[in-house]
Parts: structure tokens; C-alpha cells; sequence
């Protein structure tokens, strides 16, 4: 399929409002400006974790969701603009829990920011995509040395069971795992690669770039057009991943916030 992503490659910025902004005029938000809500409410679904509505609207859908705490840290509001969403989340993670978001960058009053981390967020217009022979399906069993491979490296968060969020793959010397990528957040239309790693010992040898092609090539099979998040930081990466194809779409914002701790506070 093409991967040409359209105006809001290059031409759409995230307000972190749940809207956004194109050639100064207001236009429905984009998919991948919120793209964990969309997993979740979408090919996710299943790992959703919600917390109940209020006994006075017990019938709608809750405005917030994450993962469980061994999948991913990630949770999402349906709308950062919308009171009813930072509600919702403050029901799910309780007073004085915390939360992991993105593309937000002003919560609401009562809420801290504890933690947070510049982004960029990067689509594919003209990677080449194809199969690795010597790369390996990664599967639970695995996890371990996966873990293991993900604290020497550090490419992001990887827990226990973010193996089944999609298709893992991997790279052996020696039967040693020396390299792997794969699939995380999968909005409508889109999948996410993550977890881009290679053991220090065996870089420069293109083991990332035959890793991303492939994982790639298994997201195009679907229909899906893959994309990606890193620290604006890693410029090294940045680079790479351009230089394979790669766009930047928009900057994004990664935070981790508390929730209020007024226990006496009204929810409804």
C-alpha cells in the first residue's frame, strides 16, 4: 500500500488540546495525535483497563483508559480538553495515583507533573520494507533475555507482557539475542515500532535498520502504515530513522502526572 501519510505529515501540529491546527485553521484531530486512546479503544481493546462511571451516568463509556502496570505504562484521556476525561482518569488511577501520557502539555489545576519528556513522533513515507532471514519471532519465552537486553540498551519502557502487544522480532549471535524491534501501539490504520535495540557489542551493523525494514514489512502486509516515537534527544536515531525514510510528523510530549489527592473532592 502507499505510504504517502498525507496533509498532516508535514502540514499538521498537535495543540495538545485534543484538536489541531492546520495553516491556522482548526480541523479534526489526527488519529496519531492521540494514539493511545486509539489503540485502546480499538485493536487494544482487550487490555483496556477503565474505571467505573459515576452511579448518576453509570451507562456511558469511561473517558480514560491504560494498560495494565505489566503490559505498558501508558493510559490515555479521550480528549485532553475535556474535564469529564481527567476525571475519568482520576477515578482509574485514584488520589494521588499517577499516569503516563503523551501529547499533553498543561494538565488540569490540582494535577502535578512529575516527570516529563520531550518527544518527536515520525511516519513513514518512503521506507523501503522487507524481511530479515536470520531475524526470529520473539515470544513470551523470550522475556527474560529480552528484559535483560532492554536494561543494557534503554531504547523505552518494555515490561513483561508488552511481548503481546504485537509481533516481536529478534536477532541471535551465537544464540545470544543481540538486537530486536517490534510492534507496539496500533491505532486505526496504523502501527506503531518500538523497542529499536541492539547490544553495544554488535552495532554499526545495520542490525537495527534490517530489524525496522522488517517489522515494517509485516505491518504493510496488514494495511497498516507503521510509525514510531523516540526522545527528542536521540538525535543519533532521529537521524537514522530519517535517513531510512521516516518523517517527522510532530513533537509530542511524553509526562507522567499525579493525580489530586483531595479525597473529599466531588467526581460527578
Amino acid at each position: 500500500m502507499s505510504t504517502n501519510a498525507g496533509p498532516s505529515t508535514s502540514m499538521t501540529t498537535s495543540t495538545g488540546t485534543g484538536t489541531s491546527r492546520r495553516l491556522g485553521t482548526v480541523v479534526s484531530p489526527h488519529v496519531l495525535d492521540n494514539p493511545a486512546w486509539a489503540s485502546l479503544s480499538g485493536a487494544h481493546a482487550a487490555f483496556a483497563e477503565r474505571a467505573a462511571r459515576p452511579e448518576a451516568d453509570p451507562s456511558s463509556s469511561s473517558r480514560a483508559a491504560r494498560y495494565p502496570s505489566d503490559v505498558s505504562p501508558f493510559a490515555a484521556l479521550a480528549d485532553p480538553a475535556d474535564p469529564d476525561s481527567w476525571a475519568d482518569l482520576r477515578r482509574l488511577v485514584g488520589d494521588g495515583g499517577t499516569a503516563a501520557l503523551a501529547g499533553v502539555l498543561t494538565p488540569p489545576d490540582g494535577w502535578e507533573t512529575v516527570g516529563s519528556v520531550p518527544g518527536v513522533q515520525l511516519v513513514d513515507t518512503s521506507l523501503r520494507a522487507e524481511p530479515a532471514p536470520e531475524a526470529v519471532r520473539l515470544g513470551p519465552r523470550d522475556v527474560p533475555e529480552i528484559l535483560g537486553l532492554i536494561d543494557l540498551t534503554k531504547p523505552g519502557p518494555f515490561l513483561p507482557r508488552t511481548v503481546e502487544l504485537g509481533t516481536y522480532l529478534g536477532i541471535r549471535h551465537h544464540g545470544r539475542l543481540i538486537a530486536m524491534a517490534g510492534e507496539r501501539l496500533r491505532p486505526p490504520g496504523w502501527t506503531e515500532i518500538s523497542a529499536v535495540c541492539t547490544h553495544p557489542d554488535h552495532r554499526g551493523g545495520g542490525l537495527a535498520t534490517r530489524l525496522v525494514r522488517a517489522v515494517a514489512a509485516g505491518i504493510r502486509e496488514r494495511g497498516d502504515v507503521p510509525f514510531l516515537h523516540t526522545a527528542a534527544s536521540n538525535t543519533t536515531a532521529i537521524r537514522l530513522y530519517q535517513s531510512i525514510g521516516f518523517t517527522l510528523r510532530r513533537r509530542p510530549s511524553f509526562m507522567a502526572v499525579r493525580a489530586p489527592c483531595n479525597t473529599a473532592a466531588n467526581f460527578s
